[in-house]
């Protein structure tokens, strides 16, 4: 479904708008207002796709809100030097404009899906099956929303009820707890698991829509953000035994990354943004919280941040050396390289000769002496991934909101890898966990893991966080979202870890070569992205701005540079050692 921006008029603000004169008030006929406006289904069809509409804004994951979470993993970091260095470096000033757009655009949609949870009722059965599918949307999209807020904000004010917008002292809220919100989240998510269909009974209704199974594989996120393994496992394991529909891996890993109907909204898809593909797309860039143009592009401007500058992107974000070198580690059980670096990291490989498109970047063939890089001056590696750099489509890179790739937001390999680390952290390391990691390592041609390999719980959770999720999912939005789950930014061999992961050569020559950390106070080229991290940077702070707009509303652990490594730990959460996998 590629859901309709014209419905986005409807939420710029539930205001009553009345007509006087001396005889009478009268009631505008153009103007919805809250008080006409929700009271049957068709209406609240029109609230359902303002909400899909937001998610896919500037502050969401039509841009910054999805890259600043690519930058603060370990796999990636800013090559520009300018637009996303502050979130690389997790540094993020409190008076910093950009900080506050992935705030602005979930509370919009939180405000939209507040108003028709209001409009359904609490009492579920007595509703239709068409009003449970547009409740159970919302629901969703809600979670989805503080989901967000409190992966990036900490300790986001929690805002539930419609009625609260309709006092100022409501509207101006003070900070909820992390615990409260992502309890909220969970609920959200576990409602919508009860009255959406799955993607088998949604049919062409499912294109596109938040199902059941979206709702399971984010209740089972939700819950693993703090570390609740034995909660998410059952759910996970319903997943794969298709309770909630029928998911499946995709047999060519590069379609997760294609426009297009026969790759969009395919079996290994949870849930994805969706997007005009690029030819059948209106005309106006619109960089605005609103986007009400019926000209609007409906795409994203990922590809111009991944995409090299020499084919005209904006060369933002680059992949790591780490990254690569973790790909060309390892090879297929013939001989070959791992395809899912061909659709990761845009470099020129022998390998790829003969493989999909061969070794081309934007349509053109490149050779052994190319040296493509991010940024023409200081380098990196360019990102394939959600670009048309290896799709064989385009010539080169058609800048602003013009990418038409959906982008996956949670696919089934996913679930299986999360299954996985579940089963580990409950059971230890057992033929089960093993099993799920080899159907992904199975779909690239890699070999079996074998259990005899991984004699304790802490190893094979290294060889998941640290192996097969980046290799899997690099330079997708979630690393950063893992990191903090996983407490890597509370405890000193996972930060040293990290510091050596994320270090980088800021330059246009070796970018593919090995680096070490060790080098850094040596070499002027080297420079680390966790160098300059602060306890508490993990999360963006809330911008001043906002706090002086709401005298209620508190900075977090950003703003304060406050530790949370207790707070983490008190939670019952814990931090895995670092385990050398190469011995």
């Amino acid at each position: 479904m590629k859901l309709n921006k014209y419905s986005l008029a409807l939420i710029l603000g539930f205001s009553t708008l009345f007509s006087c004169s001396d005889r009478m008030d009268l009631l505008n006929p153009n103007q919805q207002t809250s008080s006409t406006f929700g009271f049957n289904a068709n209406d609240l069809e029109e609230s359902v796709i303002a909400a899909y509409n937001h998610i896919r804004m500037e502050g969401s994951y039509a841009r910054v809100g999805y890259t600043i979470d690519v930058c603060r993993g370990d796999e990636a970091w800013n090559s520009s030097q300018v637009w996303y260095l502050p979130f690389d470096d997790l540094n993020a000033e409190v008076t910093s404009d950009i900080t506050w757009w992935p705030w602005r655009e979930w509370y919009y949609t939180i405000n939209v899906c507040n108003f028709a949870i209001s409009r359904c009722g609490e009492d579920n059965s007595l509703l239709s099956d068409k009003m449970k599918r547009i409740k159970g949307q919302v629901l969703f999209l809600r979670g989805l929303s503080y989901y967000n807020l409190v992966g990036y904000y900490q300790n986001p004010p929690l805002i539930t009820d419609y009625a609260t917008y309709s006092s100022l002292d409501g509207l101006y809220t003070t900070n909820s707890t992390y615990n409260d919100v992502l309890d909220q989240v969970e609920k959200d998510f576990r409602e919508a698991m009860t009255l959406l269909p799955s993607r088998d009974e949604g049919g062409e209704w499912a294109g596109g829509r938040a199902t059941c199974g979206a709702a399971a594989g984010y209740y089972a996120r939700a819950l693993m953000m703090r570390q609740k393994y034995s909660d998410a496992l059952p759910v996970l394991k319903d997943i794969i035994d298709k309770k909630y529909g029928t998911y499946r891996l995709m047999d060519n890993y590069g379609d997760n990354f294609r426009e297009g109907t026969a790759y969009e909204n395919n079996a290994e898809s949870l849930f994805e943004v969706q997007y005009l593909d690029y030819g059948s797309q209106g005309t106006d860039d619109e960089w605005t919280p609103v986007n009400t143009s019926p000209n609007a592009t409906q795409g994203s401007a990922i590809e111009s941040n991944f995409g090299p500058g020499n084919y005209g992107g904006w060369a933002d974000i680059s992949a790591s050396p780490w990254l690569y070198q973790l790909f060309k580690s390892e090879r297929t059980t013939n001989g070959r390289l791992d395809p899912r670096l061909y659709w990761t990291i845009g470099t020129y490989e022998n390998d790829w000769a003969d493989f999909e498109f061969g070794n081309i970047a934007y349509n053109q063939k490149l050779t052994s002496t190319d040296n493509i890089v991010t940024n023409n001056t200081y380098g990196g590696l360019p990102i394939a991934k959600f670009t048309n750099l290896r799709t064989g489509l385009y010539s080169t890179i058609i800048t602003g909101l013009h990418d038409g790739i959906n982008l996956r937001l949670m696919r089934y390999s996913d679930v299986l890898l999360r299954a996985a680390e579940c089963e580990n952290e409950v059971n230890g390391p057992t033929q089960q966990a093993i099993d799920w990691i080899n159907e992904v390592r199975g779909r690239v041609g890699l070999a079996d893991l074998k259990l005899k390999d991984f004699d304790t719980a802490d190893k094979l959770f290294e060889q998941i966080a640290n192996v097969e999720r980046p290799k899997e999912f690099g330079c997708e939005f979630g690393r950063g979202f893992d990191l903090i789950r996983w407490g890597f930014f509370y405890d000193s061999d996972r930060l040293q870890q990290l510091k050596e992961h994320g270090t980088v050569r800021r330059s246009t020559v070796g970018v593919k070569d090995p680096v070490n950390y060790s080098d850094i106070a040596n070499d002027p080229e080297l420079k680390s992205t966790f160098d300059t991290y602060i306890s508490g940077h993990e999360f963006l702070p809330i911008v001043q701005q906002l706090m002086n707009n709401n005298p209620n509303l508190k900075g977090n652990s950003a703003n304060y540079s406050t530790d949370n490594s207790t707070y983490f730990r008190e939670s019952g959460c814990k931090v895995r050692p670092v385990v050398n996998l190469n011995k």
